[in-house]
C-alpha cells in the first residue's frame, strides 16, 4: 500500500473558511485532528468509489473488505483475472462487477497514472473518465477529491453533502441545483475541505476512497 498522502493546502483552507463562515468555523473545531488523504493511487480510488455508489459508508467498508481478500494487490491485471462472478462474492451487484472491469480494461488499456492526471483540468478528468461505463460524476468527483486532492470539488448530487448543509446551514430539504447555487461560491476555492467537514457533521467514520 502507498504512503497516505494529505493536501498541503489544508491548514491555510481551514483557516480561511473558519474565518469567513461561522459555521464551517465551528465544524473544523469539532474535528480538530480530520484530514482528507488519498493513497496516490488512482485505480483503487476509482474501483474503491464504484463499490461505494449508492450506498452507506458502512456497507461500502464491509464489501471492500471481502474485496481485498479476493483481490488482495488492487491492481488492473489482478482485477482482470478475476471473473465478475467471483467479484460478485465480496457481495457486489452484478452491474458494478461489470463496472468495475470496464475500470480495469481502461487503465490497461491507457497505461494511465498519477502523472497523467496531474496534468489534466478538473472538468478534463470528469469528462475522460466519465467514458468509462459505470463511472459517472459523482465517481470522478471521489477520485478529484481523494486522488488527486484537488481543493474545490462540491458533489452536489452526493446525498451527504446535501444532508450536511441541510443539516448545517439550510434547514430543509435542498436539491443539487440548489446547493450549487447557494454554497459553492461560498466556499470556494476550498469546496472539497467544506464538504469534508460537512460530511463529518453526519458521520464520525471518516470517508476515504
Amino acid at each position: 500500500m502507498s504512503k497516505v498522502i494529505h493536501p498541503d493546502y489544508w491548514s491555510i483552507a481551514t483557516h480561511e473558511l473558519a474565518q469567513r463562515d461561522v459555521v464551517m468555523a465551528q465544524l473544523i473545531q469539532s474535528y480538530p485532528n480530520s484530514v482528507m488523504s488519498s493513497r496516490g493511487q488512482p485505480f483503487y480510488t476509482l474501483v474503491r468509489s464504484v463499490v461505494g455508489q449508492q450506498i452507506s459508508v458502512k456497507a461500502a467498508d464491509s464489501i471492500w473488505a471481502r474485496f481485498v481478500l479476493l483481490v488482495p494487490k488492487v491492481t488492473p491485471k489482478n482485477v482482470l483475472a478475476q471473473s465478475t462472478d467471483n467479484l460478485r462474492s465480496a457481495g457486489l451487484s452484478a452491474r458494478k462487477a461489470e463496472y468495475i472491469h470496464a475500470v480495469a480494461e481502461f487503465f490497461v488499456q491507457k497505461r494511465v497514472g498519477q502523472a497523467y492526471w496531474a496534468r489534466r483540468s478538473d472538468l478534463e478528468v470528469i469528462e475522460e473518465l466519465s467514458s468509462i461505463r459505470g463511472i459517472g460524476r459523482w465517481t470522478a468527483e471521489m477520485f478529484l477529491m481523494f486522488t488527486l486532492l484537488r481543493p474545490n470539488v462540491f458533489p452536489v448530487d452526493d446525498i451527504g453533502l446535501l444532508r450536511g448543509l441541510e443539516k448545517n446551514y439550510h434547514g430543509e430539504r435542498i436539491t443539487s441545483k440548489v446547493a450549487k447555487d447557494l454554497y459553492f461560491e461560498r466556499f470556494s476555492p476550498w469546496a472539497s475541505v467544506a464538504t469534508w467537514y460537512l460530511w463529518r457533521s453526519l458521520d464520525p467514520v471518516e470517508v476515504h476512497y
